[in-house]
């Protein structure tokens, strides 16, 4: 894989309640240290007690360089946070060019939405490194073991036996994984686990819920007679698909095609959609605001 050109030296992300010299306080702490602005998205729910974001990337040579920068790196979030973050009341990160997320990949047995990140992953379309694939079935070993990619098999015995294999994830997961993605994980996940894994997690699912919930939802769709079909990623929560949206697509459909049609396409826009909504988290263009995403 070739070398990716540097396009920024760091990516400042903020919300804070909306106020007039937000911008101009940015901008100008900015300039004071040498950076040169290269991009920057900004966003208010409402000019007047509203909520404001902004992504910004910048060059600063001085911040440039992991090895021998950590201290001006330091000195640089430390000013930030005292000159300009405080005194505004933000809520704010930093990334730096070269910090490549650790990406841990649930599944089940559909092996779409996996494969398609696998391959996105190895031809470097993704900011961010595949570490893991864990699953409850052994279905998907030798595609993910083909790509490089170590393959945990973590049966969830029923009755039961959801916290043992949470249990199991957690000792697999913490602390090595900064993203998890469900790609078509067929179990539901514990709000203990998803507070303890210490990553936000994705996921990805047909667009027909809740009308259609559950097993054979293109063939009840069908019958139903639907016309758009389409797919959901968004951040997972405790409460069963209500977390906030990152991204969703649709595709027109009509009365000639059978429920094995529309599945088929299902599948297109599920991984499409996850990819999107992956590549999105990974480019720190999604701000959570409540259970609503602002996505630069």
């Amino acid at each position: 894989m070739d070398a990716v050109p540097q396009r920024y030296t760091a990516r400042l992300l903020i919300g804070c309640p909306d106020q007039p010299g937000i911008v101009a306080a940015i901008s100008g702490f900015l300039l004071e240290q040498g950076a040169n602005i290269v991009s920057s998205h900004q966003y208010s729910t409402d000019p007047i007690g509203g909520r404001f974001f902004m992504r910004t990337e910048f060059f600063l040579h001085e911040l440039a360089d992991p090895a021998g920068s950590a201290a001006a790196r330091r000195r640089f979030q430390e000013l930030f946070a005292a000159e300009v973050a405080d005194g505004l009341g933000m809520e704010w990160e930093i990334r730096y060019w070269g910090e490549r997320r650790r990406i841990a990949i649930l599944v089940s047995r559909h092996d779409h939405c996996l494969l398609d990140l696998l391959w996105r992953w190895r031809r470097g379309d993704l900011d961010g490194d595949v570490i893991a694939v864990i699953s409850n079935h052994e279905d998907l070993r030798r595609e993910t073991e083909a790509a490089g990619v170590p393959y945990h098999h973590v049966p969830v015995q029923q009755p039961g036996g959801r916290a043992e294999a949470e249990a199991e994830m957690l000792r697999l997961l913490a602390g090595s994984a900064d993203l998890v993605v469900l790609a078509r994980y067929m179990q539901i996940l514990s709000g203990d686990f998803l507070e303890r894994v210490g990553a936000p997690a994705i996921n990805i699912h047909h667009s027909f819920l809740p009308a259609f919930a559950g097993a054979e939802a293109y063939r009840r769709a069908r019958e139903r007679g639907v016309k758009l079909i389409g797919a959901t990623a968004h951040y997972v929560t405790e409460q069963l698909d209500d977390g906030p949206i990152i991204d969703q697509d649709v595709v027109r459909v009509d009365h000639r095609q059978s429920a094995e049609d529309l599945e088929r396409v299902g599948r297109d826009i599920e991984r499409l959609v996850l990819a999107r909504a992956v590549a999105l988290h990974l480019d720190d263009r999604v701000i959570v605001d409540g259970r609503r995403t602002v996505v630069f």
